[in-house]
């Protein structure tokens, strides 16, 4: 299996630059870049970041018939709930595969949480003024 090719269909998926790579994994873009091109083969290890910086466990980077699972969609690129950068977006998507992976209870508890964590700051930053006219 070449390691570059099944990078680049990975990160082509998800509608990720390489720029958005290095963000992620802290890898130089050329870096990537030479690994796609198969110049340069990647250690287990930087091949685990870049499973972390597209979402995926490192297992589903070598897709087998004992591993074989769909990969996870890829981010919405321009929807505004899904943050207004990449790396928001990122973020957000790793929240939402996290809470997916869960057993109820534990998402029931963790959405607890953030409601009443959020509860006082809405109060606080959405407050409208009145304004005279």
């Amino acid at each position: 299996m070449e390691i570059g090719r099944r990078l680049r269909e990975l990160r082509e998926s998800r509608n990720l630059s390489q720029g958005d790579i290095e963000v992620r994994s802290g890898l130089l873009r050329c870096y990537t870049s030479r690994v796609e091109n198969g110049h340069t083969v990647p250690s287990v290890e930087t091949i685990a970041k870049y499973a972390n910086a597209l979402g995926i466990p490192l297992y589903a980077f070598f897709p087998n018939e004992e591993n074989a699972q769909p990969v996870e969609p890829s981010l919405p690129s321009k929807d505004p709930d899904w943050g207004s950068t990449p790396r928001e977006r990122f973020q957000n998507h790793k929240i939402i595969t996290a809470l997916r992976e869960m057993k109820e209870n534990d998402r029931q508890l963790v959405l607890a949480l953030v409601r009443r964590l959020t509860k006082g700051n809405r109060a606080k930053r959405y407050k409208p003024t009145s304004r005279a006219a």
